[in-house]
């Protein structure tokens, strides 16, 4: 299969359901592939990684977008997307990234180690309470996430059921391809996101708080560091983008620990592996498959020459699966040596939120492995046919009984144990 047909079937909805195997066919093609006169892509894990780093790559500026997207300055969706740090070049990315930083640093994400612990408590309890199966996209790997970045952005507890439909409409312009159809779903969701953050904007204008949010529209108000727009834009991408990587972390790795009974058994009696374990779940699937770039200098990566304005492709999914970095890629292996995914990207665009991610992850499997030894799967679990953001629509599972609590010896009878 030429470049151009693996292209095109990555694309069709078989290909977005199961990207890998045409992944492998891109491959056998090289590292770095020509798939059009200006359009290339990448399945090569240093390719990819260095390409990321590589100063002579950014992403599409405004005037590349008026070349290939006419009409975009019409689209809420696009409008947002482009104006938040997630589609900026430096200096203003810088800037941007800069203002936001402060809620990611280590110790911030370490000291959220109890909240999130007990956000996903309160969530495995109420999954208990159910009467028969439940979604457990629906019932866990959503609202976790959600809850833990609108804690960060002051976002009031009962506002946050509004943002799952808003965010899949959004990030549907996320794709490499777009209907018309499509593109208007996600122009409504820009457009309610847009219309609530305006209102929280001004609430907090009136009266600040300890959030992130306060901290943005200061940095909006106390000068020029941040413009109307992109304070807006910002506020949107870092609610998505702060529970939709994670929420399909914990739909796609649920699935391959129900499907590695072994690996899931030695995870729940040693928690302690947690943070390899959730590496290569990003690793082995990836809850974001795709990021693109565009040249400005010449460059040659996998004996091909790329020139200016090219268009590149980066497809971090196929990277992670790279023969020559992951001996038996499509093993699922969380033993194994320097374990270092693609999947929040590399260099100036490294995922802000990627410790947040894997925090959030390292404390929900163990505790969901630990409290319910009977989860299993309670149907066939539905893909999104989405590429760029892999995740499950639905994610049926049968709870089953609680473990029994863990006692320490020498405690008194019915003090609790410790938990991971």
């Amino acid at each position: 299969m030429d470049p151009t047909d693996a292209l095109a079937l990555l694309m069709s909805p078989e290909g977005r359901l199961d990207p890998y195997p045409t992944y492998e066919r891109l491959r056998a093609h090289g590292p770095v592939v020509q798939a059009g006169p200006v359009f290339y892509v990448v399945t090569g894990y240093a390719e990819a990684d260095a390409i990321l780093r590589d100063a002579r790559f950014g992403v599409m500026d405004d005037a590349l977008r008026d070349q290939f997207m006419p009409g975009w300055r019409e689209s809420p969706a696009v409008v947002s997307i482009s104006r938040s740090m997630l589609r900026t070049n430096p200096p203003d990315h810088s800037r941007m990234r800069r203002l936001a930083a402060g809620a990611f640093t280590p110790r911030r994400i370490a000291a959220m180690r109890d909240v999130v612990r007990a956000q996903a408590d309160e969530l495995v309890d109420a999954m208990l309470a159910a009467d028969g199966p439940v979604d457990f996209m629906a019932a866990f790997a959503y609202p976790l996430p959600v809850g833990v970045i609108c804690a960060l952005l002051g976002v009031p507890a009962a506002d946050r059921p509004l943002f799952r439909r808003w965010a899949t409409d959004l990030t549907g312009v996320l794709e490499p391809e777009i209907t018309a159809d499509e593109l208007a779903v996600a122009d409504r969701g820009a457009a309610e996101l847009r219309s609530y953050f305006t209102e929280l904007v001004a609430a907090r204008r009136r009266a600040p708080a300890d959030d992130l949010t306060t901290a943005l529209v200061q940095a909006h108000d106390g000068g020029d560091r941040l413009s109307g727009d992109e304070l807006l834009a910002n506020l949107i991408v870092l609610l998505v983008a702060g529970f939709e990587t994670t929420t399909n972390l914990l739909g796609n790795g649920l699935v391959a620990l129900l499907d590695h009974p072994d690996a899931a058994a030695a995870l729940r009696e040693r928690p302690d592996l947690a943070p390899a374990y959730v590496d290569e779940l990003l690793r082995y699937d990836s809850p974001v498959q795709l990021t693109s770039r565009m040249s400005t200098a010449p460059s040659r990566y996998g004996d091909v020459d790329l020139p200016p304005e090219s268009w590149v492709i980066v497809l971090l999914g196929a990277a992670n699966r790279d023969p020559r970095r992951y001996p038996d890629p499509a093993r699922f292996d969380p033993w194994r040596a320097q374990i270092a995914p693609l999947s929040f990207g590399a260099g100036p665009h490294y995922c802000l939120g990627a410790a947040l991610a894997r925090l959030e992850a390292q404390v929900a499997f163990p505790l969901l492995l630990r409290r319910l030894p009977e989860l299993a799967l309670a149907g066939r679990p539905e893909r999104r046919v989405r590429l760029t953001l892999r995740g499950h629509a639905t994610l049926p599972v049968r709870v089953g009984r609680e473990a029994a609590p863990v006692t320490v010896p020498g405690t008194p009878p019915g003090a609790a144990g410790p938990t991971p």
